[in-house]
């Protein structure tokens, strides 16, 4: 089984030579070095690197170094600001990028972007939507407070590929947890109709009320595997955001080892579902 992580962030310690925007709660440093290293540990073979935009926002320009080094295991993820008028410019340059494989969009409640509080004007989403498919990269979209706007983008870009980044779902940083921390799922469920969408299940174990080795997540995630398909369903860890909560080999396990699941279900889900959703796997040739 090969297994690639959808989800994964890659950043230097927090100093003049690469500051972060903001200080969240997540491993003082994620070197590329060190991302494959325990990448090797857990025999996961290749990943979606994202770059994180609560410490560099729209600069990728480390993740596109680890790549560079690494060739082989990680294809890239980059966010893009909607609210800049060269968006679209920016995409063909990234579709360009050697070992880009789609874009990121914030569309947050609270919207993190400095950009969006400040802009007087609107997010211009659909022109990342146009753009991205004429470049033919799908759009990650952090929507898990703000399922409506997903919605609508979805529906206005039914050509457009799109990739639903953590379920939909607001996932806790920390303790304690949400009340009702599935409340989403209807709405989750509803929109798997919506046939140019697939779905991350990443960092999904943050939202167990038990903890390792989160037993009770399986039950509404089988009602994910059922309305979106398994194989329409990306495996993916987000492990460095969710350190907190839950680390590498918790985030991995649960899913390698469930007897919920057959052998041809958990390889779709732990990998072929990302090689296909991206149209990247890794090459150990």
């Amino acid at each position: 089984m090969m297994i690639i992580d959808s989800q994964v962030h890659a950043y230097e310690a927090n100093t003049v030579k690469r500051r972060w925007d903001t200080i969240p709660n997540w491993p003082k440093q994620v070197t590329g070095d060190r991302m494959v290293e325990a990448m090797d540990s857990l025999d996961i073979e290749g990943a979606i690197l994202v770059s994180p935009f609560s410490l560099y926002g729209y600069d990728a320009s480390y993740a596109v170094e680890v790549r560079t080094k690494y060739p082989k295991r990680f294809g890239l993820v980059k966010p893009v600001d909607p609210m800049d008028p060269q968006v679209g410019e920016i995409i063909t340059a990234w579709k360009a990028t050697p070992g880009a494989v789609g874009v990121r969009i914030m569309m947050t409640r609270a919207r993190i972007s400095p950009r969006q509080r400040m802009g007087n004007g609107r997010p211009n989403f659909d022109l990342v939507c146009r753009e991205a498919r004429r470049n033919d990269l799908p759009v990650n979209l952090l929507c898990w407070d703000n399922l409506e706007a997903a919605f609508e983008v979805i529906d206005r870009h039914p050509e457009t590929r799109f990739i639903i980044d953590h379920l939909g779902i607001l996932q806790p940083m920390t303790k304690p947890f949400h009340r009702n921390q599935w409340a989403a799922l209807p709405r989750v469920l509803e929109l798997a109709n919506r046939q140019n969408a697939v779905i991350k299940v990443s960092g999904v174990c943050t939202l167990s009320i038990e903890g390792c080795p989160f037993s009770d997540i399986w039950e509404p995630l089988a009602r994910v595997f059922d309305a979106w398909g398994i194989d329409r369903c990306l495996w993916g860890s987000d492990w460095t955001r969710t350190f907190a909560l839950v680390n590498y080999e918790e985030a991995v396990k649960p899913f390698c080892k469930t007897d919920r699941l057959t052998k041809s279900e958990v390889a779709e889900l732990m990998g072929g579902a990302c090689s296909k959703a991206y149209g990247w796997k890794p090459d150990n040739t």
